[in-house]
């Protein structure tokens, strides 16, 4: 089989996508003197570039893999939340999972970028949880698209900025599970452990050893404790933990393994982790084996920090990338 063979089984994909969505802006210009104020440099601001970042992002890798993304998050009634609506059906993605809210702001995070090098980042945002209205206005947009779309998988990504709260979490997993729909979850530090029973869990390193009362290495039997006391606590079927440049970990019940990274010129690793996500759902959701959809995580994940600012996988690349992977070790 070769790298096309498994990339157009993404095709057939419908992938439901719940959490914090935001805008990722990019005040782009040069910097050739310090400014007589203060010790800062002054940039000449020359461009400015708004993407799609967090679950929206995730969203955009499934969309640049072939499959159909379905978005679901809460974002404010605001300039930011019409330009993110705007940004969707350019990208190739519908907006009737977008709820607007008169009391919350829209996630932006802009960062200020002068001779290529990010000087300064400053973030919008309400990361208190949704209202008892807005919870409730968001799962019953989700039980609406799970009932009306023949999804296959839903990934919860969690940013801690109050979308997927306990009460969302425990709406929505369960549903998923009822209708035997693969849920992954990328999860942040409020919520860790609410999302008993999903079919991956993928936290990062950092993640884990904030969440654990033990120290934890980048070593297998280190992760496999982790990942035991994780069963204990969320009974989780997979476990993913990314390890930055030293790749990922991958463990089921029948399997654990350290899948090493390739060598990479990182540019910027903003964006890596919901790429891996992405690919990692899809590949679970097809039914690849797991050294598959490890080695398809990694290069996917390298391949975006090679490049500037968030930005979506690149198919083409991919398979010619995972074609060599194949021939190397298959």
């Amino acid at each position: 089989m070769t790298a096309r063979d498994i990339l157009l089984k993404f095709e057939n994909q419908h992938i439901l996508i719940v959490g914090d969505v935001m805008l990722d802006r990019y005040l782009t210009g040069t910097v050739s003197r310090i400014s007589p104020e203060a010790p800062v440099p002054v940039v000449l601001q020359r461009t400015t570039d708004d993407r799609l970042g967090g679950a929206a992002n995730v969203a955009l890798n499934i969309r640049a893999l072939g499959a159909t993304p379905i978005l679901c998050s809460v974002v404010g009634e605001d300039a930011d939340g019409r330009a993110l609506e705007r940004m969707l059906p350019a990208a190739g993605m519908a907006t009737e999972g977008l709820i607007f809210s008169e009391t919350r702001k829209t996630t932006v995070k802009t960062r200020v970028l002068g001779n290529n090098q990010q000087m300064l980042r400053i973030d919008q945002e309400d990361d208190h949880d949704l209202s008892e209205w807005e919870e409730q206005a968001l799962i019953n947009c989700v039980l609406s698209l799970l009932a009306n779309n023949p999804v296959q998988a839903v990934i919860f990504q969690d940013y801690n900025k109050g979308v997927l709260t306990p009460a969302v979490i425990e709406a929505v997993l369960p549903e998923a599970r009822r209708r035997g729909i693969l849920t992954a979850v990328d999860p942040k530090k409020h919520n860790f452990f609410a999302f008993w029973g999903a079919d991956l869990f993928k936290p990062n390193l950092k993640e884990i050893r904030d969440s654990v009362p033990f120290q934890v290495l980048p070593e297998i039997a280190s992760l496999k404790l982790a990942s035991e006391y994780l069963r204990k606590k969320l009974d989780q079927r997979i476990t993913m933990i990314t390890l930055s440049e030293k790749g990922l970990f991958l463990e089921s019940q029948k399997e654990a393994s350290l899948y090493p990274t390739v060598a990479r010129n990182v540019a910027d690793v903003s964006g890596a982790g919901d790429t891996v996500i992405s690919v990692a759902s899809l590949g679970l959701a097809v039914g690849l084996e797991l050294p598959l959809v490890a080695a398809l995580s990694n290069l996917a994940g390298g391949q975006v920090c090679e490049y500037p600012g968030v930005v979506p996988v690149q198919r083409e690349i991919l398979e010619v990338e995972f074609d060599h992977w194949l021939q190397e070790n298959i």
